[in-house]
C-alpha cells in the first residue's frame, strides 16, 4: 500500500477513453476519484461502471471548485483541451490531457506554458509509448541503419457507435492531426532526426462533416538525415479494408514490421482494442551473399506482454502517478508532444492549400 495521501482525480470526459482513465484510477493504488464531468449521460453511465457513488457534474468549472482535486484527467474532444487544462493548471492541479493536447499549435504552446508556470505535472495520452510492443518496434529501426523509410496507416471502416464518435472528432480535428500525432511522435522516435517538410492529400468521402474538413487523408515527412515516412488516415463506412494496418520500417540493412493476424483480421478497422495490438514483429535481415541470397533468416518476435487496451491506460496513469509522486522532468515529453502536433498541422495545412510546407 502507497504511504503517500492518494492523488484526488477530477474525470472529465466519459467516452471510451475517458472511462478507461477512470478504470485505470479506480484500480491504482495512489489515485482516488473525486468527481466526474461530462455534458451528457455517460457520467450516470460511468458511475454505474464503477460500482456508483461518485460526485457527478455537468459543468466543468464548478466540478473545478468543488471538488478541489490534486489532479485533473481530459479526454473530452479536442476543442475543448486547451480551455480545460489552462484551468486546471492555474487551480494547481496536475494534469493528464488526451492527445492532441490542444486543437491549433499555438494552444499547445499556451497549455505547456502554464504547465511550467504553474510547477504541475502535463501527461500527454501518447499510449503507443507505453506499449511494449511499440518500444521494441522504435529500438529495432535503430538497428536498420539510415535513410529509413517508414509506411504506416490506420485507416477505419467505421460505422454505428464509432461513426458517431468519428464525426464528432471531425468537427474540431481531421483523421490525420487526430490520429496522426501518435505514428508523427513514432516516426520522430525512430529517426531522431529533424522534419524538414510536410506534404499531404486529402478528401472529403461524405456530406456527414463540415465542407472544410476530410475524412481521407494521406502525409509524408522528410527528415534531415534523408529520412522519409508516409502515413494514412481514413474514417467512415467507406472505408476499405484491404490495407488498413500497416506498421513498416525500413532501412539499408532490412526492415522491421508489426504483423497483426489478429488486429488486421477483416472486421477489426474500427476496433479500439485492435488498434493497439500488435501481436508480432518481424525482422527481415538484408544481408546477402555472392549468389544474392539471403544469409540470415528472418528473425520473429513474438511479444509475451501483450496488453489490452485497459492495461495501456492502467499503464499511461501509472506513468502520471509517477511523474507527480518522484518529480520527474517531463519537458521534453511535452515539447514531443507540441512538435507532433506541429507537423500534423503543418500536413493539414498542406492539404488545404496544396502546397509543400517547410517545417
Amino acid at each position: 500500500m502507497s504511504t503517500l495521501s492518494p492523488i484526488r482525480v477530477l474525470v472529465v470526459g466519459c467516452g471510451n477513453m475517458g472511462a478507461s482513465h477512470a478504470k485505470a484510477y479506480q484500480l491504482i493504488d495512489g489515485f482516488e476519484i473525486c468527481g466526474i464531468v461530462s455534458t451528457g449521460k455517460s457520467k450516470e453511465v460511468l458511475n454505474e461502471k464503477l460500482g456508483g457513488g461518485y460526485a457527478l457534474y455537468s459543468d466543468y468549472a464548478t466540478a473545478l471548485a468543488e471538488t478541489k482535486p490534486d489532479a485533473v484527467c481530459i479526454s473530452t474532444y479536442p476543442d475543448t483541451h486547451e480551455a480545460f487544462a489552462i484551468m486546471a493548471l492555474e487551480s494547481g492541479c496536475h494534469v493528464f490531457i488526451e492527445k492532441p493536447l490542444a486543437d491549433t499549435v499555438e494552444g499547445s504552446e499556451r497549455v505547456a506554458a502554464a504547465a511550467k508556470k504553474a510547477g504541475k505535472k502535463l501527461v500527454v495520452g501518447y499510449i503507443l509509448r507505453h506499449h511494449p510492443s511499440w518500444e521494441k518496434f522504435v529500438e529495432l529501426s535503430h538497428e536498420l541503419g539510415k535513410p529509413l523509410v517508414m509506411r504506416m496507416n490506420l485507416n477505419q471502416q467505421s460505422h454505428g457507435i464509432m461513426w458517431d464518435v468519428h464525426r464528432n472528432l471531425m468537427k474540431s480535428l481531421s483523421p490525420i492531426v487526430d490520429c496522426g500525432v501518435h505514428y508523427i511522435d513514432v516516426m520522430c522516435q525512430m529517426t531522431r532526426s529533424k522534419p524538414l517538410q510536410v506534404t499531404a492529400i486529402g478528401a472529403r468521402l461524405t456530406n456527414d462533416i463540415a465542407e472544410n474538413n476530410y475524412n481521407y487523408g494521406q502525409l509524408q515527412i522528410r527528415f534531415e538525415d534523408g529520412s522519409v515516412g508516409w502515413y494514412e488516415a481514413g474514417w467512415g463506412p467507406m472505408m476499405s479494408e484491404t490495407a488498413f494496418f500497416i506498421k513498416d520500417v525500413i532501412g539499408p540493412k532490412g526492415c522491421v514490421s508489426i504483423v497483426a493476424k489478429e488486429a488486421g483480421g477483416a472486421g477489426k478497422s474500427d476496433n479500439v482494442d485492435a488498434h493497439t495490438k500488435t501481436e508480432s514483429l518481424r525482422f527481415h535481415h538484408a544481408d546477402i551473399d555472392a549468389n544474392n541470397q539471403f544469409i540470415k533468416q528472418d528473425t520473429w518476435f513474438n511479444l509475451s506482454d501483450e496488453p489490452d487496451h485497459q492495461e495501456l491506460c492502467n499503464r499511461e496513469q501509472r506513468y502520471f502517478l509517477k511523474a507527480i509522486q518522484e518529480d520527474i522532468d517531463l519537458t521534453d515529453h511535452v515539447q514531443d508532444a507540441v512538435n507532433s502536433l506541429k507537423i500534423a498541422f503543418a500536413c493539414d495545412e498542406s492539404v488545404r492549400t496544396g502546397q509543400v510546407v517547410h517545417l
